[in-house]
């Protein structure tokens, strides 16, 4: 089954909307489509311009190098065993918690 509309669907689609808005209303239906399209268009050219002068200002920018991380001092770090899950003691029925305690 072909996924283009041929020229049967367009004029069927015609037809419809012509008994459906009547022949006074159709020329605006169209006007205010294409404005919209334009529109669209628009935003989404403005869109783009907008990211190719973000992506050049990014590439026309000189290098900052970072200031090298200073060196850590060797402190000891306290460790702990298996640490426990802790379980809030105001659990809802149904709530991950209850259904983790269940598990056990």
């Amino acid at each position: 089954m072909p996924s283009w509309i041929g020229p049967w669907e367009i004029a069927i689609v015609l037809v419809l909307a012509l008994l459906i808005f009547g022949p006074r209303k159709l020329p605006d239906l169209g006007s205010s489509l294409g404005k919209s399209i334009r529109g669209f268009r628009k935003a989404m050219q403005e869109g783009t311009d907008e990211v190719k002068s973000a992506l050049a200002e990014v590439n026309e920018a000189p290098d900052t190098k970072a200031e090298p991380a200073k060196a850590a001092t060797a402190e000891p770090v306290a460790t702990t065993a298996a640490a426990e899950p802790v379980v809030a003691a105001t659990a809802e029925p149904g709530s991950a918690a209850d259904q983790a305690d269940k598990a056990e």
